[in-house]
């Protein structure tokens, strides 16, 4: 089965991108005559969306792709179409009460539920270069480490951009919405994306091309790289699975995301690389488990009943390599942090209490070791670790308040909450700077930058370079020498990377760019820099 790729164009991330498809050649119905919701997706939308709304040209449109796109919005692109896209406005072709309703239906479930299994993930697999045809060397004068991954959510490009001359040297186009950070084999040679739509595609960085994509679910979260380049893990909201690739992006299992019973099935929120362990750890939105799943070949079997002693054969064992081994919580978690040992995973709930606590949980003992004092919903994802008066201490920022909690790290106790400027999703430093910026973008003051001592914690400036723009997502060059931060619009309203010299906090350099949304380093993601996430 060939498979349809994003490439001809209908973009716009946030889903505002192409909430309808492109008309194609096909015909209208003519306004004053009204059709059934159903009816007119299928004669205008299903040849970019798929007759059952899973995809192919465009993105899916299903509640889940659809959870961070306000209704009205959905109304304003079906009326208008989204410029210089290929999704055309349907004002003055379908009645308004026709696209009202048609906004209205894709926000419905699909009934049956879509069906995303090993059939669908084996047949939308494409090769654009086999394995070993391509140069082992690059094919430009770079230093290959210390190249950023920017992606720019505009149009849906990425940009490969140099570190030493701080300038981009190239710019692709990628699938739709990509979501989660793209992730790096440890030689710097390939970087993996996934797309909220499923897609997971490997780009050659030494050449500069797209060498293979597959669709590993319909809704994804992100997924992980193995610390030994081998394995692919991807972690779905829809459906409920985790998908185990190898590095060629063969499909190796599907995994449901299940309670042990098999009665309760779970999205999952993310997975990460616990490369020192050999494993991936992933956590699940909807039962309080915390699953690790080791690429080690000689890893310990696997025991999920009570043994009194497995070394005389009690139990029924699983494999310890690629098979999860479950850590049972008393709550769920959304998002979670290692430390540096990556024996404790540190994790948050959100929305669930009002009280509700972080916590920490052993990896060995597979049990909560502490409580976390952590307010509103922090995002640990975002989190940074650094040696304070001796002792490590992790910082992250909150996405519902104006706050930078630190905790110690062999306490596990608050050392300090540090106020911002309001709520912020993204919090960097680096081994060569003895600050911390934090940005505050989810509130009226998302232009502003703050940047925090990590010797005082204590705030010590504030960078504003565009009043009422977004400013976010800090990402250090390999030296730590300068700090690169994302205006996060599109190009044409002032987009750009800002370099800023890391120790004065003076602007050196601005680099238009179409919103880019992330930008990441190959040297501080592959080394597993304490000041970025991993």
């Amino acid at each position: 089965m060939k498979s349809i790729s994003h490439r001809g164009g209908c973009s716009e991330i946030h889903v505002l991108l192409r909430v309808l498809g492109i008309l194609c050649g096909v015909a209208f119905a003519g306004p004053g005559v009204t059709a059934e919701p159903r009816d007119n997706f299928q004669q205008h939308c299903a040849v970019c969306h798929g007759a059952d709304r899973l995809g192919l040209m465009g993105p899916a449109l299903l509640p889940e792709s659809l959870e961070r796109l306000r209704k009205t919005e959905a109304l304003k692109t079906i009326r208008e179409g989204r410029a210089a896209t290929q999704m055309a406005g349907f004002a003055g072709k379908l009645a308004d009460e026709e696209i009202k309703a048609l906004a209205d239906w894709i926000y419905t479930p699909v009934t049956p539920r879509p069906v995303w299994g090993e059939r669908q993930i084996l047949a939308s697999r494409i090769v654009q270069y086999a394995a070993g045809t391509l140069p082992d060397k690059p094919i430009f004068a770079a230093d290959p480490m210390n190249l950023f991954i920017v992606v720019e959510a505009g149009d849906h490009h990425a940009s490969i951009f140099d570190g030493d001359k701080l300038e981009p040297i190239h710019r692709f186009q990628t699938r739709y919405a990509l979501h989660g950070g793209p992730k790096f084999t440890p030689d710097g040679r390939y970087v993996f994306f996934a797309s909220r739509d499923g897609w997971v595609s490997k780009f050659d960085i030494w050449n500069l091309k797209t060498v293979g994509e597959i669709r590993a679910g319909i809704n994804t979260r992100n997924l992980a790289v193995s610390g030994d380049g081998k394995w692919v893990m991807v972690a779905n909201y829809l459906p409920h699975t985790l998908v185990l690739l190898d590095a060629e992006l063969n499909l190796v299992k599907v995994m449901p995301a299940e309670s042990l019973s098999g009665k309760q099935s779970s999205r999952v929120s993310a997975v990460y690389d616990a490369a020192p362990r050999r494993s991936f750890v992933a956590a699940m939105k909807d039962i309080p488990e915390i699953w690790e799943i080791s690429y080690d070949p000689k890893a310990a079997p696997i025991y999920n009943g009570y043994v009194h002693d497995y070394k005389m054969g009690e139990g029924i064992a699983l494999a310890g390599f690629l098979n999860p081994r479950r850590t049972n919580l008393e709550t769920v978690l959304d998002d979670f942090f290692f430390d540096p040992s990556y024996a404790n995973v540190m994790g948050a709930s959100r929305g669930l209490e009002k009280e509700a606590k972080g916590q920490v949980v052993n990896l060995d003992v597979r049990r909560k070791i502490a409580d976390l004092d952590l307010p509103g919903m922090p995002h640990l994802g975002s989190g940074i670790t650094w040696e304070w008066q001796g002792r490590p201490v992790m910082a992250t920022p909150n996405l519902s308040e104006g706050v930078v909690t630190v905790i110690d790290m062999k306490s596990w106790k608050t050392l300090k909450s540090i106020p911002t400027l309001g709520p912020g999703f993204f919090m960097r430093s680096h081994e060569g700077t003895r600050y911390a910026w934090v940005d505050s973008m989810m509130s009226k003051n998302k232009d502003t930058l703050q940047i925090i001592d990590k010797t005082t914690l204590e705030k010590v400036a504030e960078v504003k370079v565009a009043p009422g723009k977004t400013l976010a997502h800090i990402e250090f060059t390999a030296d730590g020498k300068y700090a690169l931060a994302s205006l996060w619009e599109r190009r044409a309203d002032g987009g750009a990377i800002v370099v800023f010299n890391a120790a004065t906090f003076q602007e050196v350099k601005r680099i238009p760019m179409d919103k880019p949304v992330g930008k990441y380093n190959l040297h501080n993601k592959i080394t597993r820099s304490t000041g970025t996430s991993h």
